[in-house]
C-alpha cells in the first residue's frame, strides 16, 4: 500500500493551488474537514490506508498529522496564502516522491541515516523545488520576484535534508516546519540589500575568514572535533562572519570554548560512570548543526534585512542558548550531587536525559549570563536584552528538559535534534518577547 498511499500524499497536494482564490477563513474550514475526514471517517472507507503501526494511534498517523500541518500552515500563514501553498507543495511532492523513489529505485545510503538514500534526497530536493517554484507562481498575489522563487526553492532544500533527519519524528510535522520557517524569515530579507552586504565585504572580512578556518583546524588538533565537525564549525563560523562580522564570530567562539572546556570537565568521572559525551567529547557535525545552525541562519538573515536587529537577537540567543545548555548539563553530570527528572521530580541518576540539579542550573544561568553580555559588548543586542536573552535561555532548556524525558527518552529525537529545537525554542522566546515590548 505504500505507493498508492505516496500518490494520494502527491494528488492531495494539488489542492495547495485553490489557495490562490480561498480567504484563510474557508481554506481554514476545508483543511478541518479534512482532518475530520481523515481521523472519523477514513478508517472506516479505506482501513488500509493507514500503516500498521498507525493502528490505535490516529492522531498521530501521518494520514492525520497531514492535514493538521496544513491547517497549521494556514493559520500561520493566513494574511501569505501563498507562502501556506508553497509549504503545502514541498510537503507534498517533496516528501512524497522521496519515499516512491527511495524505496523504488536501488541507490547508496545517506552517511547520516542509513535509513535514507541518496535517490530519495535527490528526488526531494528536485519535485519540491519545481512544486514550491510552480505554486508560489501559481498563487502569490502578485507576479513573484526572482527573490521569492529563489526562496521557495532554499525552502525546498533545507525541508529535504531535515526528511532526511535520523530522527522518528514524522515527516508531515518536520517538513512543513522546515520549509515555513525559511519561508518566513526570508520573507523580510531584500536581494538588493543581500548585493549590496556582500559588495561591502572587505579584506578584513577575507582575513577574518582564514582565521576561522585556523581555528577550526585548531579545533580539530586539539582533539574537541572530529574532522567533519571541523569543516561543518568552519562553514558554519563562515556564515555567521559573512552576515554578521566579526561581533557574531566572536560571540560564536565564545559559546563553542566555553561548551568544550565543560565538556572536559570531570571527563573522567563522567567516563567511569558512561555519560560522558561519545568520542572523547570531540564533537561532530551534527553537534555543530544542532548547536549553532539557527544562529548561521539568522546571521544569513541579517544580511539581507534593512532592520537586522531581531536577527541579531536570534543570533545571540540560539547561542546563549545553546552554549548554557551545555554548561549546564556537563556541570550537572560532573558535579550534581542531586539530580531530579523535570517531569516528575523523582531523583535520578547524573546524565539521565532530562535530569536537572541545582548546580547544573545555576552554572547554566550564570553562562548564560556571560555569553549574553558578549553579545551587548559586541553591539549585537542592547545591555537591556541581557536579561531577557538569560531569561529566553532558561526557559528554553527547562523545556528541552521536559522534550529530552518524553520525546527523546522514546527515542523519537536525537540529542542532536532536541539540541536544535532548544536553540530554536531560546531564539524564538527572546523576538516574541521583545517584539512585545
Amino acid at each position: 500500500m505504500e505507493t498508492p498511499r505516496q500518490l494520494l500524499h502527491l494528488v492531495v497536494g494539488l489542492f495547495a493551488l485553490l489557495l490562490g482564490w480561498l480567504a484563510w477563513p474557508q481554506a481554514a474550514l476545508l483543511a478541518s474537514l479534512a482532518v475530520a475526514f481523515n481521523l472519523i471517517v477514513l478508517p472506516r472507507i479505506a482501513p488500509r490506508v493507514f500503516r500498521d503501526a498507525d493502528q490505535g494511534r490516529r492522531w498521530t498517523s501521518g494520514i492525520v498529522l497531514y492535514p493538521l500541518a496544513v491547517l497549521g500552515l494556514i493559520l500561520v500563514f493566513r494574511s501569505q496564502l501563498h507562502l501556506a501553498a508553497t509549504a503545502w507543495a514541498i510537503l507534498a511532492a517533496g516528501d512524497g516522491m522521496a519515499t516512491l523513489v527511495g524505496v523504488n529505485v536501488p541507490s547508496a545510503r545517506l552517511p547520516w541515516n542509513r535509513h535514507k538514500s541518496v535517490a530519495g534526497l535527490a528526488a526531494f530536493i528536485l519535485f519540491g523545488t519545481a512544486a514550491a517554484i510552480g505554486t508560489m507562481w501559481w498563487t502569490a498575489p502578485a507576479a513573484p520576484d526572482a527573490w521569492m522563487l529563489a526562496t521557495a526553492a532554499i525552502a525546498a532544500v533545507v525541508a529535504g535534508f531535515a526528511e532526511t533527519a535520523p530522527i522518528s519524528l514524522d515527516d508531515n510535522l518536520t517538513v512543513p516546519i522546515m520549509a515555513a520557517t525559511v519561508l518566513w524569515s526570508a520573507g523580510s530579507m531584500s536581494p538588493t540589500l543581500v548585493s549590496q552586504h556582500l559588495a561591502a565585504l572587505d579584506v578584513s572580512t577575507w582575513a577574518l575568514l582564514g582565521v576561522n578556518a585556523a581555528v577550526a583546524l585548531l579545533g580539530w588538533a586539539a582533539r574537541t572535533v572530529t574532522v567533519a565537525g571541523a569543516v561543518t564549525g568552519m562553514i558554519i563560523g563562515a556564515l555567521i562572519i559573512v552576515g554578521t562580522g566579526l561581533a557574531g564570530w566572536i560571540v560564536l567562539i565564545v559559546a563553542f570554548v566555553a561548551a568544550s572546556l565543560t565538556t572536559r570537565l570531570g571527563h573522567a568521572r563522567k567516563a567511569k560512570a558512561g555519560i560522558a559525551e561519545e568520542r572523547g567529547g570531540r564533537r561532530g557535525p551534527g553537534n555543530a548543526i544542532a548547536n549553532t545552525g539557527v544562529a548561521a541562519w539568522a546571521a544569513f538573515v541579517a544580511a539581507g534585512s534593512a532592520d537586522p536587529s531581531l536577527s541579531h537577537l536570534a543570533l545571540v540567543a540560539a547561542l546563549v542558548t545553546a552554549g548554557s545548555d551545555t554548561v549546564a548539563s556537563e556541570v550537572g553530570k560532573s558535579y550534581g550531587r542531586t539530580t531530579w527528572l523535570i517531569t516528575s521530580f523523582e531523583r535520578v541518576p547524573p546524565g539521565t536525559t532530562g535530569a536537572v540539579s541545582l548546580g547544573g542550573t545555576l552554572a547554566g544561568i550564570a553562562s548564560a549570563a556571560l555569553l549574553a553580555l558578549v553579545g551587548a559588548g559586541m553591539a549585537l543586542i542592547p545591555m537591556s536584552a541581557v536579561p531577557l536573552v538569560v531569561a529566553a535561555a532558561t526557559v528554553a532548556s527547562l523545556i528541552e528538559g521536559v522534550i529530552g524525558a518524553t520525546i527523546e527518552a522514546r527515542g523519537m529525537l536525537t540529542n542532536d535534534a532536541v539540541n536544535f529545537v532548544n536553540s530554536a525554542i531560546g531564539a524564538g522566546i527572546a523576538i516574541l518577547i521583545w517584539s512585545s515590548i
